[in-house]
């Protein structure tokens, strides 16, 4: 064999993925409110998608004349989208387009009703979306109403500025600065006195004025001060109180004995004292500022009907996306030049892509929510208690795709049925081997039945974690102990130890 450089030609197969269809994979881990933000930015890329509906373009003039307008017969073979722009009719073809009169809608509430009469007096916004009159075409944000409620530091800053002023104020906008959410003073008073080049009594005397704001307790620096403060406005702060605030440690391990010898007061004495301090708030900058906690937007909703459930995607969070097929063939038909044409079919390609992937993107939600649905039906009907153990294996083997599919479809979507809001992931859980070896139970039921158990327990007969397995047992559910105990601790439930003393805590303060 001859050794020297030649060339060869060779055939050979493979996969590769394309930058569509790997777009169209990442479109499936979006949850809906990404989606619109992903749509956004297409809109504005590409000039031959439209977020408006066809309403405009279905209406006939209704100036009393009556008008036949003489469409062109279409061949039976026309359906497809080059054909059609081949003959100048490319607005005739919406493959896509949701046929309002053809389609059932669950009723979500008056939310869906409202917009059930915006449609009905042909107030409708151009992204499908409810229009009222005198919001210039959108339905008004009532969120957008609320003023925003001061952050702790500015509540603080507006009391010392009618309390302060001169150097004091300076002091006090240096220690206000360093007051952190839950209202307590993370600064040295040395540290800060050396800063500013003043003496240290005068940092403690502005602190003492800041201590004295709304709310009371603030300024702080640890909580045995924190709740001194607020005893104080109480005028409650008497000797006693203030040996009891000292020894916070021994009330926190329920040590009532020696903090009774320690504060020189009887039981009932105590039992009062502590009723005072459980009224008392231990974090007071909480209660102002912080950004308003967005609520979870459900993608899916699943309702009962006669016929089993109806699983349908939350259409009030994806914008109506459309192909403007008429505004192609206008520019189409005036480019000339090469590389205009060559862009002008890039972005038709990439328009009819992502209408397509979208719709793909709610089949593939829809087929494996119903799946999800039909495995747990128990849960939809009774509860957690009857949560099946269920893997992305099982559900990708059943719609016959890939489990990857199935973990990136459950991903970052929330369901929404009558039991409340639930992440699709929280119907993925492992399994506990039933007592009887028959089949097993979901760690998510043996949690439920516990958290049920020791809310029912009696406060003088703690329930130990080896008593919880043995009336798990005697449930069917066979669990080692420490398997109660990682369970217990995920839920955030002391150990009995610690249950025993916080009930006894109560007893006392009740």
């Amino acid at each position: 064999m001859a050794l020297g450089p030649r060339l060869d030609l060779r055939q050979s197969q493979s996969l590769v993925m394309t930058p569509q269809l790997q777009q169209a994979i990442k479109l499936l881990a979006l949850s809906n409110l990404e989606i619109e933000a992903f749509v956004a930015g297409e809109l504005e890329k590409n000039p031959l998608l439209d977020a408006g509906s066809a309403e405009d373009d279905r209406f006939t003039p209704t100036d009393g004349v009556d008008r036949q307008v003489e469409q062109p017969a279409l061949s039976a073979d026309i359906g497809e989208a080059d054909t059609l722009i081949g003959q100048g009719l490319g607005e005739a073809d919406s493959p896509l387009d949701v046929d309002h009169s053809a389609e059932t809608f669950i009723d979500d509430g008056p939310g869906d009703r409202m917009a059930a009469q915006a449609i009905g007096t042909g107030a409708v916004g151009s992204g499908g979306g409810d229009m009222l009159p005198g919001h210039g075409g959108e339905a008004p944000d009532f969120d957008s109403f609320a003023n925003p409620e001061p952050g702790l530091q500015e509540h603080l800053m507006e009391q010392a500025g009618s309390h302060l002023s001169g150097m004091d104020l300076l002091i006090a906008t240096q220690l206000i600065g360093q007051i952190g959410e839950a209202g307590y003073l993370e600064a040295n008073l040395l540290e800060t006195a050396h800063a500013l080049g003043v003496p240290l009594h005068d940092v403690e005397r502005v602190l003492d004025v800041i201590q004295s704001f709304d709310p009371t307790g603030v300024g702080a620096r640890s909580l045995s001060e924190c709740l001194a403060l607020q005893a104080k406005e109480a005028d409650r702060y008497d000797p006693c109180m203030a040996k009891l605030l000292a020894n916070l440690d021994l009330l926190a391990r329920g040590a009532l004995p020696q903090l009774r010898r320690i504060c020189g007061v009887d039981e009932e004495d105590m039992a009062d004292m502590i009723r005072e301090l459980r009224g008392y708030d231990p974090k007071p900058g909480l209660r102002f500022g912080g950004e308003r906690a967005a609520p979870v937007t459900p993608d899916l909703f699943v309702n009962p009907t006669k016929e089993g459930w109806a699983i349908e995607v939350n259409a009030a969070t994806l914008p109506r996306l459309l192909v403007n097929r008429s505004y192609y063939v206008e520019l189409s038909g005036g480019v000339q030049d090469k590389a205009a044409k060559s862009w002008l079919a890039d972005c038709l390609a990439s328009a009819n892509w992502l209408v397509k992937a979208l719709d793909q993107r709610q089949k593939t939600i829809i087929k494996v929510a119903s799946e999800i649905v039909r495995q747990q039906e128990d849960f939809f009907h009774k509860g957690v208690a009857y949560l099946k153990p269920l893997t992305l294996k099982a559900v990708a083997e059943a719609i016959e795709m890939h489990e990857s599919t199935v973990s990136r479809v459950t991903s970052n979507k929330y369901l929404s049925c009558p039991r409340g809001l639930y992440e699709l992931k929280y119907f993925f859980t492992s399994g506990v081997a039933a007592a009887d070896g028959d089949g097993a139970i979901s760690a998510e039921a043996v949690k439920s039945h516990i958290k049920a158990l020791i809310a029912t327990e009696d406060p003088h007969a703690i329930l130990s974690d080896d008593t919880l397995v043995d009336l798990l047992r005697a449930k069917g559910m066979d669990i080692a102990r420490r398997t109660v105990a990682k369970y217990r601790e995920s839920m955030g439930i002391g150990s009995s130890v610690q249950r025993r003393r916080q009930k006894a805590l109560q007893g006392k303060a009740a």
